[in-house]
């Protein structure tokens, strides 16, 4: 029997508690698939708890384990990234360390990926979070369908599996601002979707702050979309033409003697008010341009502070 080796990223943040459990459980995964032969990279991304320690022990123990550190937290994508170039199997699966997202279905996920499949997208049918998370969570990914995409699905995904074409793909790209999902959905691979329920978090706490969502939601949308720049273009020409007929409305009752005293707060508000959109308009494209700043610098994505694999028997006999 032919075997497949499937290699299985995990973004490791603040994730002591379901570390070894996840693990045990993706090697039942394993075991259940012969022809699958499975590789997992454990990308550390500057947790200051013992979730590197942890992760360094499995590595030690297990030769398909591969543990790696970045210098600092760089966000969970370019963590990803980072595992993705470190991945030496025919497809790889990105899955979060949080146990929300059951591993038992990339068994579901690699079946479909030998049917042809070159993205597997574990769709979420079901959210068992709070109401407030879901509901801006719906609100996000309404928006990206609407401004975006309509690939993206209705509870979006951030569970997928991937195959070696997409992988090299998306490491060549270095392309940073931006979010992993909306790039995987931009190169138009074959996709295939298998839904699920998303269990609510039993282990620790989310570092899902407010001011990250806040980015995420920027990158997504300003990566993909020209539609802000398009609205303030269509709104300067709008109040262009609001202007000349302002304009033209103003030499009427000069000419025709409708001018009196009245009007200064009218004349204020409506002064404020396109003072605000100048300004706001000036704010997005600053942010465009920051983001062209960033590629310019050519920084790295990300930078590995250490990398742990377990010798093979053959490398212990040499």
């Amino acid at each position: 029997m032919k075997k497949h080796k499937l290699s299985v990223v995990i973004p490791v943040y603040y994730n002591s508690e379901t570390l070894e459990i996840l693990y045990s459980r993706l090697t039942q995964v394993s075991e259940a698939n012969p022809d699958m032969d499975m590789e997992v990279v454990f990308v550390d991304d500057g947790s200051e708890d013992n979730s590197h320690e942890i992760t360094l022990k499995i590595a030690a123990q297990n030769q398909n384990v591969i543990a790696v550190r970045l210098s600092k937290n760089f966000g969970s994508f370019v963590a990803c990234l980072a595992g993705l170039t470190k991945v030496t199997g025919d497809s790889s699966v990105i899955i979060s360390a949080d146990l929300q997202d059951p591993p038992e279905l990339i068994s579901e996920m690699f079946l479909k990926w030998k049917e042809g499949s070159q993205v597997v997208m574990a769709v979420r049918s079901m959210r068992k979070d709070n109401f407030v998370k879901v509901l801006f969570a719906n609100m996000y990914y309404r928006i990206f369908r609407l401004l975006i995409t309509k690939d993206m699905p209705k509870m979006g995904f951030d569970f997928v599996l991937i195959d070696r074409k997409v992988i090299e793909v998306l490491i060549n790209m270095q392309e940073k601002n931006t979010t992993l999902m909306g790039l995987i959905l931009w190169t138009g691979f074959r996709r295939a979707e298998i839904p699920y329920t998303r269990e609510d978090r039993k282990f620790g706490k989310s570092r899902w702050t407010l001011a990250k969502k806040i980015d995420y939601f920027l990158d997504s949308i300003m990566a993909f979309s020209k539609f802000p720049i398009r609205a303030f273009s269509l709104m300067g020409l709008l109040l262009f033409f609001m202007s000349l007929l302002g304009t033209v409305y103003v030499i009427l009752a000069k000419t025709l003697g409708w001018v009196t005293m009245s009007g200064w707060s009218s004349l204020m508000a409506m002064m404020l008010m396109l003072f605000g959109i100048v300004f706001f308009a000036l704010g997005m494209i600053g942010e465009y341009i920051w983001r062209n700043l960033e590629e310019s610098r050519q920084r790295p994505l990300f930078i590995i502070e250490s990398e742990f694999q377990a010798p093979s028997e053959q490398e212990k006999i040499i």
